[in-house]
């Protein structure tokens, strides 16, 4: 009997590992097999150098004034047409508010859905104090060791500039779009892109235009930077998290510090005791959605116990989500973020405050919504804690589907001109302004073909920004590539 039960349970484990290993197996690879482009001269040296000419002009975005800088942007539109003279001579220009471009490039298919090329003209300032630490000066505009330095490099001019290259080089070579090609080029984008893309997409709806896809800031080719994934790897942002700010405000009677009210009744005491149950009781990470199409993607590209956990995640998802989540890059894939960001109470040593209050930022995971964190907050915050939203916010976006020809063009794009690069779908937990274009685009693409190591990412709106001038090359080389494939029949 004993003998049958084990020959039984060594079956059973056979027959599970080798369920397993077929699954595996079956994954095969999801990369598109295509012949590398061919090559396009780009003159780096004269590409840098319009790229520094932005760089040296200060379009940093003021919340309380609208007007600041203004002298800064109208340079920046004068050097646009200088440098970008097809473009200014043969396309059509319109201001969006006070400061924000539209392009129109004709397409010779009415018919035709039109598609949109976004890079955002405004730049985040220069963190007080953190001057000395550049290595250039962050609006030198300087050139030097194979890199263009300074805000604005990665952090959008980079993407204008290339954007508006590809096209002047199309333009040279009396090229035609099938499809109208909108450039939009906001300048409050680190403010919300309310006087820019948003006024652009009121614009568009007026006019009836529904557009095939739209293509932005975002992700990037990253290197390194995917576990498990020697190679390249360029992470499309098909979705991006909502987010909400929200203030709590805890109340109670004020008093003299040498009479302290009973244990837990202050307002401090009653905050901080909500921030920790906040902080502890996070969302729960979930594996779906574009995290798990990301995973599913990359995992044929993987080898070892990688490629078997990941090809088999219905068996292994719990492992996974929880080995994810203990990584904040990662962890910020599968959840709604909580970070507990400003706090404050009390105005001398020796006095009991009556008010304490804290503002956290959630990163909103599609799935929730703004209401979902609200009641998420109140079912935990306690009595006696407010609650309420401040400032803006918005839901998470629609997922961009992949089973699409718009999707297939832009894989088939990177993978020609970056042989070898891997192509896979991704969440982008920051923000961008393709938001606003919800409402009239089919699909959204957020990413730039930047490369970007680990080392590379804090100077994301920190201190030395830069990129490379043959990666600045990449970039027009690879929208130059776009434009003409979407004129290419399908394969």
């Amino acid at each position: 009997m004993l003998r049958r039960i084990v020959i039984a349970v060594v079956a059973a484990v056979a027959l599970f590992a080798a369920a397993v290993a077929v699954n595996t197996l079956r994954h095969g690879s999801r990369q598109l097999d295509v012949p590398p482009a061919p090559p396009l001269a780009v003159d780096e040296k004269a590409v840098a150098d319009k790229l520094a000419a932005l760089v040296r002009l200060r379009t940093v975005t003021v919340p309380e004034d609208p007007q600041a800088n203004a002298g800064e942007f109208r340079k920046l539109h004068a050097e646009l047409a200088a440098r970008f003279p097809l473009v200014h001579a043969r396309l059509q220009r319109e201001m969006l508010g006070d400061f924000g471009l539209l392009y129109t490039w004709r397409g010779t298919d009415a018919s035709a859905k039109p598609v949109a090329l976004m890079a955002h003209q405004d730049v985040v300032p220069i963190a007080p104090g953190t001057e000395s630490q550049w290595q250039q000066p962050p609006f030198g505009g300087v050139i030097q060791d194979g890199y263009v330095w300074g805000r604005g490099t990665w952090d959008d001019k980079g993407n204008l500039v290339a954007e508006l290259e590809a096209v002047e080089r199309l333009l040279a070579e009396g090229f035609q779009p099938r499809q109208t090609v909108y450039i939009v080029s906001g300048a409050d984008e680190e403010l919300g892109g309310m006087r820019g893309a948003a006024q652009a997409v009121a614009l568009l709806k007026q006019r009836g235009v529904r557009l095939d896809f739209v293509i932005d800031e975002g992700l990037v080719l990253t290197e390194g930077l995917v576990p498990g994934i020697g190679a390249p790897t360029a992470l499309i942002g098909v979705a991006e998290k909502g987010y909400i700010t929200v203030q709590l405000t805890a109340r109670a009677a004020p008093g003299h510090g040498s009479m302290p009210p009973p244990a837990g009744t202050s307002a401090i005491a009653k905050l901080s005791a909500a921030l920790q149950r906040l902080d502890q009781d996070q969302f729960t990470p979930r594996l779906q959605g574009v995290a798990r199409e990301l995973f599913e993607t990359l995992a044929p590209e993987m080898g070892g116990a990688q490629r078997v956990v990941l090809s088999n995640l219905w068996l292994f998802r719990p492992l996974v989500e929880a080995q994810l989540a203990k990584v904040p890059s990662t962890s910020a894939m599968l959840r709604t973020t909580t970070a507990l960001t400003m706090l404050s109470a009390g105005n001398k040593f020796n006095v009991v405050p009556g008010q304490a209050q804290a503002t956290l930022d959630f990163r909103i995971l599609p799935g929730d919504t703004r209401e979902t964190v609200l009641q998420h907050v109140r079912d935990r915050v306690g009595p006696g804690v407010d609650v309420k939203s401040i400032g803006d916010s918005t839901d998470p976006t629609p997922i961009t589907s992949t089973q699409t020809a718009s999707y297939r063009t832009l894989e088939r794009t990177l993978r020609s001109l970056f042989p070898g690069t891997l192509v896979a779908p991704a969440l982008y937990v920051a923000g961008s302004d393709s938001q606003h274009f919800v409402p009239i685009a089919d699909s959204i693409y957020r990413f730039s073909p930047v490369r970007a190591k680990a080392e590379d990412l804090p100077r994301l709106h920190g201190t030395n920004e830069r990129i490379s001038t043959a990666n600045l090359a990449e970039l027009v080389r690879f929208y130059h590539l776009l434009l003409r494939n979407l004129n290419a029949p399908q394969p």
